[in-house]
């Protein structure tokens, strides 16, 4: 029988490029939540801009954080009430927990819950750390065929799952993604699962255009050649760099009754071409993580129509996390670190 141990080591972000490696108690399952051993996580730019500027746009850290909120794990301890999983039961972990009475949660928007406690979130802690207590229903069981990396990039998965929906994609569809970064990649995956005849990936970095292609995606370096000169009108935009001039011109792309989809974070704000929006009908709407999406990324991971392992470049201990959050700047070939706190 598994004993619970009382402390457990966490990667504990005191201030911009302060990471401190520090003992916390473990926590103990509450009612209807689990306690589950965090095998891997996966880190995000978000984690990465926390860890440099300490903030993002308005959440700003006014205290020390954990960083990370891809996690996977086993379950260890059940609360009480907690009845969904068994100890020893892997899971993938959906990192906010909505209110669940409010308007959006009620009419099925919880991504939108004005209450959500979201992992590394100020002033949430984050799961860089060895244990985290989960409601059950935000702990999704992952079959055995998915390997701890992939579990974790369920996360991001999630997001180019939500995207696609958001934007329809349907069978059929010519997609344009712009940006080639882990969440491009698993957007253009997504969008070929949802049925996209044609899904054109554009980014600078060579590595990354490769990986496109070889997720099944036509793969253009813009630096060499503009989307204006593609002569490629997408029915549907995935825009994921977050880069104001890259979004312009992709929605100028865009045929008519184009939908475009903004997910990659940038800059507050973006010129619009107004005249071809109008003229051309073209839809336009944000994005903001995901809801209900895990059965999907667990079937679509699982089928191996998205595939995440090779996201998944570089591995670090939990004393290296600091190595994990800055490998971007020292290797160009890296498209996703995984930290894993047990290690």
């Amino acid at each position: 029988m598994f004993q619970t141990p009382a402390t457990m080591r966490a990667a504990v972000l005191h201030g911009p490029e302060q990471l401190v490696i520090e003992e916390r108690p473990v926590p103990s399952p509450g009612a209807r939540q689990v306690l589950v051993r965090v095998d891997a996580v996966g880190t995000c730019g978000s984690d990465v801009h926390y860890y440099r500027h300490g903030r993002i746009g308005d959440f700003v850290m006014a205290e020390p954080m954990v960083l990370g909120h891809e996690p996977a794990g086993t379950v260890v301890a059940c609360g009480p009430g907690a009845e969904r999983h068994e100890v020893g039961r892997r899971v993938s972990i959906e990192p906010g927990t909505p209110c669940g009475s409010c308007a959006e949660c009620r009419l099925g928007r919880y991504n939108l819950c004005p209450e959500m406690v979201f992992y590394a979130t100020p002033p949430v802690d984050g799961v860089f750390c060895e244990y985290v207590a989960v409601h059950e229903e935000f702990a999704h069981a992952v079959p055995d065929s998915l390997s701890d990396e992939a579990a974790a990039l369920l996360e991001p998965l999630s997001v180019g799952v939500w995207s696609c929906r958001k934007a329809r994609v349907a069978p059929g569809d010519r997609v344009l993604v712009t940006g080639a970064g882990p969440v491009g990649l698993i957007a253009a995956q997504t969008a070929l699962a949802f049925g996209a005849s044609e899904v054109v990936v554009t980014d600078i970095v060579p590595h990354r255009l490769r990986l496109a292609r070889e997720f099944g995606a036509t793969a253009v370096n813009v630096a060499q050649t503009p989307v204006a000169e593609l002569g490629f009108a997408p029915d549907v935009l995935l825009e994921c760099s977050g880069i104001p001039g890259a979004i312009t011109e992709a929605i100028r792309a865009l045929a008519r009754a184009g939908r475009a989809v903004l997910i990659g974070m940038g800059g507050d704000e973006v010129p619009l071409p107004l005249a071809k929006v109008q003229s051309h009908e073209l839809e336009i709407t944000g994005t903001f993580r995901y809801a209900n999406t895990w059965p999907a990324a667990i079937a679509l991971a699982a089928s191996g129509r998205v595939r995440l392992d090779p996201l998944a470049t570089h591995g670090y201990g939990l004393e290296e996390a600091e190595q994990a959050l800055t490998v971007g700047t020292r290797d160009d070939t890296a498209v996703k670190s995984v930290v894993y706190p047990q290690k």
